[in-house]
């Protein structure tokens, strides 16, 4: 009989690491030794829900065993093999998946370049020169882009950044504590927290602009020889009216892997990521570069939302049926990483790429990625902001 998951208190330490996490990146031979020349490419920069974080994951399961009701995508028929989808970041931690948001728009430009890193900050962006600073083996994003900016026509960088500035994995890990542990609601002094960190993630964010801009400069590129757009982020749990599960009893925890009080639910979908993603829209607005705001992107897909439900032995995964969102991790015997938790999975990546491939055919203007309920990554499609 396949067993559920059960969350002790000792696992609690390991919520931590249950935020952002941002891509590392290998690059690809290059085909051409001129810059702005040759193969063209797209480029992602940032952190864990660009880098492709939880991409190993098709939907959520219960089941600890096996393939996990076909949700597992490392299962290798006798184990556990996480490189089959971070390849060899998967060692480094930078996550970054076959799946993930630039890997996931093939069509976009000819060459998809991951420099993007699991729990990356703006600081690890930054030239080394600038002040930045090497992150898990890797040198700075910037310095790497410089690189790939003499070695390809570099037309569109996507940037997610800014999430790990503002302590997003603090936020999560109090949340669950408060409750699991204490009984108490955790939106007044994690709100007074984000406002307090606000300016300088924000500085932080147009400073990795600022450098990005700086690297393309130096390599020769003009102003408007190719693009960046700016990210938010989606929240990945629903408001309380959405959520399939009752706020008392375990079955959040246990079953559902999203254990948050209903007032702190609300708080997470309602203010908290429509705040961050206001923020970063006014930072893309003063540096003068495109923003696409995924507040709504999983929409009625996240965890524990009324529209999705679970894969059973008896019922498969499924990109209309399946959650979008990866489920808190967290258990006497957990299924892969706990950095995972609450991040687009397989199903919710290849929808990220959709939403690039739909704004790279805005040359201007700001935009809205959200979904089409029923449908897969197909029915992505983007509102002007």
């Amino acid at each position: 009989m396949p067993k559920s998951r059960r969350t002790t208190p000792r696992t609690l330490a390991l919520l931590a690491a249950a935020a952002l996490t941002l891509p590392a990146y290998a690059l690809a031979t290059p085909a051409v030794a001129a810059s702005g020349s040759g193969t063209t490419a797209t480029v992602a920069m940032g952190d864990s829900y660009i880098s492709g974080e939880a991409g190993r994951w098709k939907g959520n399961s219960d089941t600890t065993s096996g393939s996990r009701d076909g949700t597992d995508r490392a299962w290798t028929g006798s184990g556990y093999d996480g490189s089959r989808v971070y390849g060899a970041t998967f060692a480094s931690g930078c996550d970054r998946s076959d799946v993930s948001e630039v890997r996931s728009a093939p069509t976009v430009n000819q060459a998809q370049i991951n420099l993007a890193c699991s729990g990356a900050t703006s600081a690890n962006v930054f030239r080394a020169a600038a002040g930045g600073q090497s992150f898990k083996g890797e040198a700075p994003q910037a310095d790497q882009l410089a690189s790939v900016a003499a070695n390809y026509d570099v037309k569109l960088i996507t940037l997610s950044i800014g999430g790990n500035d503002l302590g997003f994995s603090d936020v999560i890990s109090t949340c669950v504590q408060d409750y699991m542990v204490w009984w108490s609601y955790c939106n007044d002094d994690q709100q007074a927290a984000v406002d307090g960190r606000m300016a300088g993630a924000m500085a932080g964010v147009g400073k990795s602009i600022d450098e990005i801009r700086a690297v393309m400069a130096n390599a020769g590129y003009a102003s408007g020889s190719y693009r960046i757009v700016l990210q938010s982020y989606p929240s990945p749990v629903p408001r309380t009216a959405e959520n399939r599960y009752p706020e008392s009893g375990w079955s959040r925890t246990n079953t559902g892997g999203c254990p948050f009080w209903n007032q702190d639910a609300d708080w997470a979908r309602d203010s908290l990521v429509p705040q961050i993603s206001d923020a970063l829209a006014g930072v893309a607005a003063a540096k003068g570069v495109q923003f696409l705001d995924l507040r709504d992107m999983l929409q009625g897909r996240e965890v524990c939302s009324k529209a999705t439900r679970l894969a059973t032995p008896t019922t498969a995964p499924s990109a209309t049926t399946s959650e979008w969102a990866r489920f808190l991790d967290l258990g006497t015997t957990v299924q892969g990483a706990t950095q995972e938790s609450f991040h687009p999975n397989y199903y919710g990546q290849l929808a990220l790429g959709r939403c690039l491939t739909l704004m790279n055919a805005k040359s201007s203007g700001n935009w809205a990625c959200r979904n089409t309920a029923g449908q897969d990554a197909t029915g992505m499609y983007l509102t002007a902001k």
